[in-house]
């Protein structure tokens, strides 16, 4: 267990040994893991906890005639009484009361939002450090802010971390009156930072922050620390004038509230954030040009075989024969038999298995990845292994120097370190056990504040893509006849571009929100709402952002989404489909795919084949859930594969100093 050492996860947690506070890699075992996953699971339903956050927001909510007519003086003044308290006895249930009604009552009065008792509720199991589920729409962001004010009352540096930058400075920007009202300092973190701005940000009492920068910035100081990392050590090289303690971008891994925690726990889990140098070589671009032209001419079946699946290529002996026979003429690395092979292996990965505007686009001459979760480019990340240069070899870019590791880690293993942790998320019941099992949270559902008036419409599976998007256009200006805004959800950057298409071709005026347009991301987002808007996303429109419905829209039906490609996790289907019928709001949804659509293929190849000679609903559904659960199987495996790797290595080479 995360918060336990030993069989059945008794004993105290262990502090690591680090200059700041932390926790270090839990030890447990089989057993261990098995029963945190089956507490995980079995805790969710289980109605005690709730009704303890049932009863404390009655509490609060009875606390609110004391302080509504209370002058801001008076405010603060009882704010800072508490604080002496909330540092002395941490979580008195007295002094907690009180505190969190005050930060209802400041929230009132300077962002004019009162927080709700599901709110409350939500807030209180953050602060306890708990996994909150709560539907989408009913406003975590604001959940957050109790939690996050009264933790830094007690004074715990408080992490907010996001899925990317654009929510952190959103975020920071709404919130921050309520942190200034109590005197707490709130700081943002920009991706185009600098460690003077990053070391600044991070000194204030709440940080907002994208887990991607508060990772590498980990690793950072992993680096900057290396064999001086406990205190005695860092005050011993500072004293002999080595790295000083100003060097250290973070104070601690105290608390951290994570939003969208199934995003960041689950779905970006499967690979390990990696902190690299580039390592000039000229003479690379060459042999990539090379094994492109080897890969093009070898025979899919006879050389090599795919699995679209793992998203993997494997040379058959035909083809390592093949291989070597191409390379015969060829000197340096093709003398070699596992670097040739590992070569055209790699260009068949590139050539096969990623694809411009789904997996990457090409921007200004450079190959940028773009996120499957988010939509969003990652202008500063690279795949390793020479798959990267090998890509911008296919594209004819210029090629960059490769990448040399210098430290990595997963988000599992970063995440366990905090002291206190709590995440938010509208989809973790079906992740309860696995949030147990790696990252010591227990889950907890909330209820919503209003009834949800959403309807599902169905799903509709057609042949294949060219008639799908011909229907979902015509869906579209139905919809828009009747005055009702419609989004529409793609997976891919080649995806939205096509619904794009499509729409154009019936004359029909839309705005695309995908990787290319993401600067824009507000202002598109801000029209989605209006009576007779079209809105083609990527799965960005599906995270964190809010669309407000325009006048006479709920009149209407309010808005609908169009959800075009199921995703290999339900989930994320659910959190497009959660855009409509927010906080009471009338809306619907439903789902019109292809039955040739890539999750098929990968994950159903012969139940998609027999759906498609015999295309009944029944068949279509049971093929879509068969291949959503295969596909979640295969990422749990992943992610636990990933964990285990990671310790490995730690260990393996904690001689010559540690991986991080």
């Amino acid at each position: 267990m995360p918060e336990a050492q030993g069989m059945l996860g008794f004993g105290a947690p262990r502090l690591g040994v680090a200059p700041y506070a932390e926790l270090a890699d839990p030890v447990n075992n089989a057993v261990d893991r098995w029963l945190d996953r089956l507490v995980g699971a079995a805790y969710t339903f289980l109605p005690f906890y709730r009704l303890r956050l049932r009863w404390f927001a009655w509490r609060v909510g009875r606390m609110e005639g004391r302080y509504r007519d209370m002058p801001d003086a008076g405010l603060r003044e009882a704010a800072q009484r508490l604080r002496s308290q909330l540092l002395c006895r941490g979580r008195g249930q007295a002094a907690l009361t009180e505190a969190f009604a005050i930060v209802r009552e400041v929230s009132r009065r300077t962002l004019g939002k009162q927080h709700y008792p599901v709110q409350i509720m939500g807030a209180l199991a953050l602060f306890d450090g708990r996994m909150v589920e709560m539907a989408t729409g009913e406003g975590k962001t604001l959940t957050a802010t109790p939690a996050a004010v009264v933790a830094a009352l007690s004074g715990n540096p408080v992490h907010i971390v996001t899925v990317n930058d654009y929510l952190a400075g959103r975020d920071a920007g709404e919130n921050r009156p309520v942190f200034e009202f109590f005197g707490l300092t709130c700081g943002v973190i920009d991706s185009d930072m600098d460690p003077a701005q990053r070391r600044k940000a991070y000194g204030c009492d709440v940080t907002y922050i994208s887990n991607k920068n508060l990772t590498f910035d980990y690793l950072r100081d992993r680096i900057a620390l290396r064999q001086k990392r406990s205190a005695l050590r860092r005050r011993t090289f500072e004293y002999l004038g080595g790295a000083a303690a100003g060097e250290l971008l973070l104070r601690g891994l105290s608390f951290a509230i994570v939003d969208e925690a199934d995003s960041v726990f689950i779905d970006e889990a499967r690979t390990p954030l990696i902190l690299s140098t580039t390592a000039d070589d000229p003479e690379r671009t060459q042999i990539y040009a090379e094994a492109l032209g080897m890969a093009r001419r070898l025979q899919e079946g006879r050389s090599y075989k795919v699995d679209r699946m793992n998203r993997s290529v494997t040379l058959e002996e035909t083809g390592r024969k093949e291989v070597e026979r191409l390379a015969g003429n060829l000197q340096g690395l093709w003398r070699i038999r596992k670097a040739r092979e590992e070569l055209v292996s790699q260009a068949l990965s590139a050539l096969l298995l990623f694809e411009n505007g789904r997996d990457y686009i090409v921007v200004e001459g450079a190959v940028q990845i773009v996120d499957e979760f988010t939509g969003r480019v990652m202008a500063d990340r690279s795949w390793q292994g020479g798959l990267h240069q090998m890509i911008e070899a296919k594209e004819g870019v210029e090629i960059t120097g490769q990448k040399e590791t210098l430290a990595r880690i997963t988000y599992q293993r970063f995440f366990r370190r905090y002291v206190r942790l709590a995440g938010m998320t509208g989809t973790g019941t079906e992740l309860a056990g696995e949030f147990r099992d790696t990252f010591g949270l227990l889950t907890v559902r909330i209820p919503t504040h209003r009834r949800v008036r959403r309807r599902h419409l169905g799903n509709t599976y057609v042949r294949n893509a060219e008639k799908r998007w011909e229907l979902v256009a015509k869906r579209a200006a139905r919809l828009r006849a009747k005055g009702r805004p419609v989004l529409i959800g793609t997976r891919s950057v080649e995806a939205s571009e096509k619904a794009s298409e499509a729409l154009s071709r019936l004359g029909l005026d839309h705005a695309v929100l995908n990787a290319r347009q993401d600067s824009g991301e507000a202002a598109i987002i801000a029209r989605a709402g209006e009576a007779g808007a079209i809105t083609v996303a990527t799965n960005m429109a599906g995270r964190g952002t809010d669309i407000r419905l325009g006048e006479g829209v709920a009149e209407a039906g309010g808005l609908h989404v169009i959800l075009t490609e199921f995703h290999e996790s339900g989930r994320i289907d659910r959190q497009l489909f959660g855009r409509a019928a927010r906080q009471g709001d009338p809306g619907s949804t439903e789902a019109i795919v292809a039955l040739d659509d890539e999750l098929f293929r990968r994950f159903a190849p012969r139940h998609m084949r027999l759906a498609g000679l015999l295309p009944l609903p029944m068949l279509c559904e049971w093929m879509r859930r068969r291949a959503q659960s295969r596909a979640e199987r295969e990422h749990a495996i992943t992610r636990k594969e990933q964990t285990k790797l990671d310790c490995q290595l730690e260990k393996a080479l904690g001689f010559t100093g540690s991986m991080e």
